[in-house]
Formats: C-alpha cells, structure tokens, sequence
C-alpha cells in the first residue's frame, strides 16, 4: 500500500493527494458501471483465465510425457496443433471481450474524441508488440516450442525484446487497453486489469520453468563435450 497524507491542499501539489483513496474512488466508480454478474462478463473472465491455465498445462504435459509429439509423429506438428487451438481461443477471448464491452453501459467521461484517440494510440502501441514479438519469435516460438524440445540457439534479444520483457503478453494487455478507451468502456477497463493480472500470473509460473528447460539444454551439451 502506498503512504498517504491526511488532508489536501488544492495549492500543494500531488504531495498532498491521499492516492489509496483516489485509486479507490475511480475502482468504485467503474464497478458502479459494471454489473459483474451479466452473463458476457463472466463468459469473458472464464475465457481470460482459461487461456493460459490451458496451454500451459497442456504444455507441461507435452514437455513431461511427449504424447502430443507421439500422436502426431513430431514436435513440430504437435506445436502447430497447439498453437492454432491457442489462436482459436484467444479470438473467442476477444469476441467474449467486445460482447461484454457492448452489453454494458459507456462512460461519459471517456466517450469523447480525444479518449478515442489515446485509446487508438494504445491500440497502435500494443499492436506493434504483438506482431512484432511473432516476427521475432516464430509460430513455434510464440507458442511454446521448447516445451516440445524445439529449443532456440540462444535468447531472443532483437526488437521488441529490447525494449519490454513478454511484449507478447503486455502488448496483448495495450491492445484490450486501448479497445476499451475507444469505446468509452469501464467494462472493458475492468477486464483488461483481469487479462493484467491473469499474464502477470502466466509469467511467474512460465518463466522459471522455461529457464529450467534451457538449464537442462545447457547441462547436456556440456556432457556430449
């Protein structure tokens, strides 16, 4: 929790805000605009949260059993079968996204042009993240290629690597973002903390395991040395 300062002074700066209750007010503002318990809102949270829960557990299991390779008679295949079935689910994330943002009431303060612009500026932003971290990536590197022993020479560094850790995910993040500011949405805004939080979880669980699996990868070219 951040400190806070009693009291305001309209003449003493942002020194003097209490930002714990500032934040609280605008949470209780836009849950005052969102009825939680509308069916496309709770479609889109169970699609935002199942995504990642699902490939990374498929993945795992890939990584432990290889039964995916073995169906399928290789990794490579296996991986593009997991990788179209990741895609389909996040245009049904995306689609349960924008039932939910139309269903439910807009924002005064945001439906105007200039918050469309910012929002289209975002969306701009988080677009150029998303495809190019693919570019950099590959289709068997976007969707979890080393868990299927298709494992890099070494780390991606290039643009947009450069710049930001998983521009994928955060890139993904700016775009439901900037979709929500352009439709003047709080549900949208609601649901993009909920996509927030649900790929900063993704991170701390997919990380250390990637980072084991190149250990491994390590280990074992230095034994064939």
């Amino acid at each position: 929790m951040r400190g806070r300062v009693a009291g305001y002074d309209c003449c003493g700066g942002l020194g003097n805000v209490d930002i714990y209750k500032a934040e609280l007010s605008v949470m209780t503002r836009l849950l005052g605009y969102v009825d939680v318990t509308d069916f496309s809102f709770v479609a889109a949270v169970l699609c935002i949260i199942f995504n990642p829960l699902f490939w990374n557990l498929v993945a795992r299991w890939e990584h432990k059993t290889r039964k995916l390779s073995r169906a399928f008679g290789s990794p490579y295949l296996a991986c593009y079968c997991l990788g179209t079935t990741v895609l389909l689910l996040n245009f049904l994330r995306s689609y349960c996204f924008t039932q939910a943002m139309s269903s439910q009431p807009k924002m005064e303060g945001l439906d105007c042009p200039g918050a469309f612009y910012v929002g289209l500026a975002i969306l701009g932003v988080g677009t150029v993240f998303v495809l190019s971290s693919f570019l950099a990536l590959g289709f068997i590197g976007t969707y979890l290629g080393d868990y299927f022993g298709i494992l890099k020479e070494a780390r991606v560094t290039t643009f947009p690597f450069n710049v930001l850790d998983n521009p994928m995910y955060w890139g993904s993040t700016a775009n439901y973002l900037g979709l929500s500011i352009m439709n003047a949405s709080p549900t949208g805004l609601l649901l993009t903390v909920v996509v927030g939080l649900t790929y900063t979880v993704a991170i701390l669980y997919e990380e250390p395991f990637t980072e084991e699996i190149y250990q491994q990868k390590a280990q074992q070219l230095k034994k064939n040395k």
